[in-house]
């Protein structure tokens, strides 16, 4: 109940921010001398709170670089951001995230141009509610939310870890989770099922995405560390906002509840604050592994928080990444 009218009245914690902070809030103290230094990679940014992510970092003056599905919607953010921020180096890129094919030929691209790599945003989500494959015969919200990422991640992070030692600069990575990781249970959680599911609830699928996208944060951030990398990831849960996210969900809730809840759902500003302070914050230079929600660290479930649960997933997904991509598995 304390929590409950904390996040209605959106009283700060301990990072001074809470539910009613802003994107613009979180970064106006972040020096432009140093922001302008910087080069971010954005999924999903041509909607929601990937947009104003996306808008608020270029507004900082962070070079952005947004693989989208849509060339044409991403066409349209550029020239929005632009006409707001004149000065906004702004990069496009084709991608399909659930396709690993799609993966490999946008970080072959991104890679080529010789940039640095500072940030890395994992913010694209799929939510369906049709049992779909993606073009790898995998289950589409998976393929999209969890698998794809991962991929991305592991393509892009010795760039990353070169960046970071080049420059001095902490290398951030965030992963955009959600609240509804809870509700996976562990003999729900079985990666074979979650490639190819013998009965589809696009709603538990969207869950055990999420969750997934905690355990892989989980364990990278493990490696990093042994490997004294000046890298952190970081996973947030941006609160329930008003994005096509959440209109696909109401099949899963009535009109009524969706209406009354409606009233409480976060503006997109509000929900990319998250995202936004662990990307950016000074605060949170040196944070790593760590679930934020309302720009402070939280406690996600003790599934998410299994380190073991969560070296077996990476080394599961490594395996299958590798077997279809990098034959023979090394």
């Amino acid at each position: 109940m304390k929590a409950t009218l904390k996040y209605l009245v959106g009283i700060a914690g301990p990072s001074g921010y809470g539910s009613k902070t802003t994107a613009e809030q979180v970064t106006q103290h972040c020096s432009v001398s140093f922001t302008s230094q910087l080069t971010a990679i954005i999924t999903g940014a041509t909607s929601g709170i990937g947009a104003e992510t996306a808008r608020v970092l270029a507004k900082r003056g962070v070079r952005l670089v947004i693989p989208a599905r849509d060339l044409k919607k991403a066409a349209i953010l550029k020239e929005a951001i632009q006409k707001q921020s004149p000065w906004a180096d702004i990069i496009l890129f084709e991608i399909d995230l659930s396709s690993f094919a799609s993966i490999q030929r946008f970080c072959a691209q991104f890679l080529s141009l010789g940039l640095p790599l500072h940030i890395l945003i994992n913010n694209a989500g799929k939510f369906s509610q049709k049992f779909e494959f993606s073009d790898d015969k995998i289950e589409l919200t998976f393929a999209t939310n969890y698998l794809g990422h991962f991929l991305l991640t592991e393509m892009l992070l010795d760039k990353m870890v070169e960046t970071a030692e080049q420059a001095g600069i902490e290398g951030r990575i965030v992963n955009v989770s959600s609240v509804v990781h809870n509700w996976v249970k562990r003999d729900h959680f079985c990666f074979s099922q979650m490639l190819n599911p013998k009965s589809y609830n696009g709603t538990r699928a969207y869950a055990q995405s999420k969750l997934a996208n905690i355990l892989h944060a989980k364990e990278l951030s493990r490696q990093l560390k042994a490997r004294n990398a000046n890298v952190a990831i970081n996973v947030v849960h941006p609160g329930i906002v008003k994005t096509g996210i959440t209109r696909d969900h109401k099949g899963f809730i009535t009109d009524s509840l969706y209406f009354m809840a409606s009233k409480l759902l976060k503006s997109t500003s509000q929900g990319s604050a998250s995202t936004c302070y662990v990307a950016l914050n000074p605060q949170t230079k040196g944070v790593s592994g760590k679930y934020f929600a309302d720009c402070n660290v939280c406690h996600c479930s003790a599934l998410a928080n299994d380190e073991i649960e969560a070296h077996i997933i990476w080394k599961h997904t490594r395996a299958l990444i590798h077997r279809r991509l990098f034959s023979p598995l090394k």
